[in-house]
């Protein structure tokens, strides 16, 4: 019977899985009781009922707990949860957060996080240390594990080299599948986590790849060399990150392999570090269009203060420069009050549109669907639906102001102005991040601004300018 009830007791224990859930929503976030309650613990000193609700937990959950808490917070968070904090927690974490903790601790206790992570997660960790927090760090950590950090840091920020990892499988191209699978299992020092063998060249060049299943499938007298697959996707170590998260996409790849400018083998690439840059670059984009900065929540106010005021600056001016046209008009407006009341739509729904396509065409050049090879036929489509949807807005706004207002005439003026704006802005809001990319300027940084002056001017000028060449008066 008390076995029969010992029994009965474990199952209905909750695993690990089932305290998990317990603590997340439906959209796998930590539900705020929760983070609460840890939080309570932490405050009345009691680390051991804090480890034991955290103890659970995946390590980006850990890490989400640890960002969900306040700045004066963590310091306490990560002090109760020390052993729990480990390497996976630290990559995991905000970058900002992060390198707050970072700076906290020990150099010799960051130097054997590094040393239990991958190379590029290593490198995310120690590359925004100060100069001499850094070399603490690289000095604490094996001889081994600090010559890769070091070669990684030579190469420039969100490129290849920065990105990839230095523990892979290479093989030569005279062994045969035994051989290989002998070495896999012999070798102590390998990559824990692949999923493909690289074959290479007595010079270290790679000459192709082979997939494990492929290797496990065959005869261990199969010669590597007949069962490779030739044709490969390189990635230069120089290349820049969002380039090879493009070609990760474009041909569905696992992992890749990374040759410095001799052609040599030097490192691989693999999806799970490419989804993150994908959610990066796609995130960075249109934070860059608003000139919102990095649009960290976690970010320092100083710099997130000095990025935004910066475009809000160059927007006053812009805002300024729109206000001078308005100023031309004094007279018009002065006679006819209509107009002051009615410019601001012309001016506002041509935003909206140079946004609309501003957007598109940036996503475009981002995504290497607009080449110099479809720049024309892409120009001639936006011209095609900014005609549209100015003669649809133009008639609808036209129709209403001449009903509304009984005036035929000022109908009119606002429908050609309405029409006018809306071609400027598709005409701008794809002219502008082409030619920006042309002249190797991030068309996501300044387009927006050019854009929306041009719809601000020409919509201010071409409703204004109409009503005055017509004599519109009260």
């Amino acid at each position: 019977m008390s076995e029969r009830n010992t029994l009965d007791d474990e199952l209905l224990e909750p695993t690990a899985d089932e305290a998990e859930r317990d603590v997340m929503d439906s959209e796998d976030r930590l539900r705020p009781d929760f983070v609460a309650e840890v939080l309570d613990a932490v405050h009345e000193g009691d680390a051991e009922t804090a480890r034991t609700l955290v103890e659970p937990l995946h390590p980006a959950d850990v890490a989400d707990l640890i960002e969900l808490a306040r700045a004066d917070e963590r310091e306490g968070l990560v002090a109760a949860l020390a052993e729990l904090v480990d390497a996976e927690v630290l990559a995991e974490l905000n970058e900002h957060v992060r390198e707050i903790l970072v700076s906290e601790m020990a150099p010799e206790r960051v130097a054997e996080l590094a040393g239990e992570l991958d190379t590029d997660d290593a490198v995310a960790i120690i590359e925004d240390l100060e100069e001499d927090e850094q070399r603490a760090v690289l000095r604490a950590m094996e001889p081994d594990d600090r010559a890769a950090i070091e070669e990684a840091l030579t190469y420039a920020e969100e490129t290849a080299g920065r990105l990839m990892q230095r523990d892979l499988i290479a093989v030569p191209t005279h062994w045969n599948v035994g051989q290989v699978i002998d070495y896999l299992r012999s070798e102590p020092d390998l990559a824990d986590d692949f999923w493909e063998v690289f074959v290479v060249s007595p010079a270290h060049h790679p000459v192709g790849t082979c997939k494990l299943s492929t290797i496990l499938r065959s005869p261990r007298a199969t010669r590597i060399a007949d069962i490779m697959v030739e044709e490969q996707t390189l990635i230069p170590v120089g290349m820049d990150q969002e380039d090879v998260a493009l070609r990760f996409q474009k041909y569905a790849l696992v992992s890749a392999a990374v040759v410095d400018p001799s052609g040599r083998l030097v490192g691989m690439i693999t999806v799970d570090d490419i989804v993150h840059i994908i959610q990066q670059e796609a995130g960075e984009d249109v934070l860059l269009l608003s000139g919102a900065g990095d649009g960290d929540i976690n970010e320092p106010l100083a710099p997130t203060i000095r990025r935004r005021l910066t475009w809000l600056v160059i927007n006053l001016g812009t805002a300024i420069l729109a206000a001078s046209v308005v100023g031309f008009f004094q007279s018009e407006i002065a006679a006819f009050a209509l107009l002051a009341v009615l410019m601001p739509i012309v001016s506002g729904m041509g935003g909206n549109a140079g946004t609309q396509t501003l957007a598109v065409t940036v996503r475009a050049l981002a995504t290497n669907q607009l080449t110099s090879s479809n720049t024309v036929r892409m120009f001639g489509r936006e011209f095609k639906i900014a005609l549209a949807n100015g003669l649809s807005l133009g008639v609808l706004i036209g129709c209403g102001v001449a009903f509304l207002f009984h005036n035929p005439m000022l109908g009119m003026v606002i429908a050609a102005a309405m029409i006018i704006n809306n071609l400027v802005a598709g005409i701008v809001g794809i002219m502008v991040p082409v030619t920006l990319e042309r002249l190797r300027i991030d068309p996501a940084v300044s387009s927006a601004v050019f854009v929306t002056t041009a719809t601000d001017v020409m919509g201010f000028f071409s409703f204004l300018g109409l009503a005055a060449a017509v004599g519109l008066h009260g």
